[in-house]
């Protein structure tokens, strides 16, 4: 592909308003926090390719190592030498190129070309080169694409700056855009986390007119079905079981449509099987699922096991439901500090503190629980047995029983925060003879 590879290949591989009484309209019902932040784009992970990045700088080095820490590069296999051009050249004059390589150079001019001409000389063919630069010169960056280098970054470079070109080299750019994914869990068992989920599904898909697919992962006991008043005989199970034989097509047989915009790949939620749940069959399925649709909503249990894991971490945005005791505060706290960790080029997990305001119920309150955890809530769901017990035995969702209602503008807040578009309110219903069941509230 480039002038670059001349040997024959080689064989390889924000502040909380709640607490303040005049500001968000959605208080004191329904408590939401912080501006909206920049979302990242979707990309897709970058394949199983070898990466040997040669740095001049300390500071270049670690933002490539951590851009290879990144979940859009688990399958890379990254390499960071100190040395620059000289030094990739020297190595490969006795072993074999990698797929890809990263140099960083200060030099500038034909110097700089010389440095290329001899890495040349020892690339293999089909190797991708990336230079890391000190020269935000325009005509440089042309010279060098005429020669073959393959992108030209200008230092310094950020982790999701290296992630973004790397993606740019290997991921074809007419394939079809593939859906975001959004993992919602709780901190603890009973916490509402699949109530959540589904009614953010629903908002999603009535508010910004998008295809959405609810996935529910809580095979022996899932609530989608019920929530939204199907009982389909088959469902994910069927597809995680055989994860090879999943397409297009059997994916539209699978799915139950609820609306228009709104699909269910529900559990089966029976006990008289055994579910064995595998971390890459779960991965096959979701990435067959998320080519068909702009969102995918993971609806993920309370269980940690390496599926749960794999699956909660590879996702665009994550959503943590917790309620507002110590148990929940521990576990929620556990959970962001891994997110952290392992995510550091990803928006921060949300937090949704519900079933605030429990009567009799000793709670920690809506600050001190912010301060514990390190982050506010994006959402504070109040104590609603009526609403919420209503909606689940009718199979209906909040927007659907009181779409002016608070809490379905927290909702589509959330969606809204999840999305980084507004999300548009139902209309109004038009007044007629039984106009006022409509107005409840």
């Amino acid at each position: 592909m480039s002038n670059l590879a001349r040997k024959e290949p080689a064989v390889e591989a924000p502040p909380m308003p709640a607490a303040e009484p005049e500001a968000p309209p959605l208080a004191p019902s329904v408590a939401v926090a912080g501006e909206e932040t920049e979302t990242l784009a979707v990309m897709k992970p970058v394949p199983r390719i070898t990466i040997h990045a040669f740095c001049e700088q300390p500071g270049t080095g670690s933002a490539i190592q951590r851009a290879g820490e990144d979940r859009r590069l688990a399958k890379a296999h990254l390499t960071v030498h100190m040395g620059g051009i000289p030094a990739a050249i020297e190595l490969y004059q006795q072993a074999a190129t990698p797929n890809l390589i990263m140099v960083e150079t200060h030099t500038g001019g034909d110097g700089l070309f010389a440095q290329l001409g001899a890495l040349a000389e020892v690339c293999d063919a089909g190797t991708k080169v990336v230079v890391i630069g000190h020269m935000n010169d325009v005509s440089l960056y042309r010279e060098m694409i005429r020669q073959g280098v393959n992108e030209y970054l200008v230092a310094p470079v950020r982790p999701i700056g290296v992630i973004e070109a790397i993606s740019r080299l290997y991921i074809d750019p007419d394939a079809p855009p593939i859906g975001r994914t959004i993992a919602f869990i709780g901190a603890k068992g009973g916490t509402g986390s699949s109530t959540v989920a589904h009614n953010v599904g629903w908002c999603i898909s009535s508010g910004l007119d998008e295809d959405v697919i609810i996935t529910d992962m809580d095979l022996p006991f899932g609530t989608a079905g019920l929530d939204f008043n199907q009982d389909p005989a088959q469902g994910i199970a069927d597809a995680l079981m055989a994860p090879e034989r999943l397409d297009d097509v059997l994916l539209d047989r699978l799915l139950v449509k609820c609306t228009d915009r709104l699909s269910l790949f529900a559990a089966p939620a029976v006990l008289d099987r055994d579910f064995e749940m595998d971390a890459d069959s779960c991965e096959t399925v979701l990435d067959i699922v998320r080519e068909g649709v702009p969102c995918v909503i993971v609806d993920l249990p309370h269980v940690w096991a390496p599926w749960t894991k794999k699956v909660l971490l590879a996702a665009d945005e994550i959503v943590i439901t917790a309620t507002p005791d110590l148990a929940s505060l521990r576990n929620a706290k556990n959970i962001l500090d891994l997110t952290r960790q392992v995510r550091p080029n990803d928006t921060a997990a949300h937090i949704v503190l519900n079933q605030v305001g429990m009567p009799k119920r000793p709670e920690i309150p809506v600050k001190d629980f912010a301060e514990a955890v390190g982050t506010d809530a994006t959402l504070i769901l109040p104590f609603n047995p009526g609403l919420f017990g209503m909606a689940a035995n009718n199979g209906q969702m909040i927007e659907e029983l009181e779409p002016k209602g608070k809490t379905a503008d927290g909702f589509r807040f959330l969606a809204q925060q999840l999305c980084g578009r507004e999300v548009r309110a139902p209309k109004a219903a038009k007044s007629g003879l039984f106009g006022f069941l409509s107005r409840k509230g």
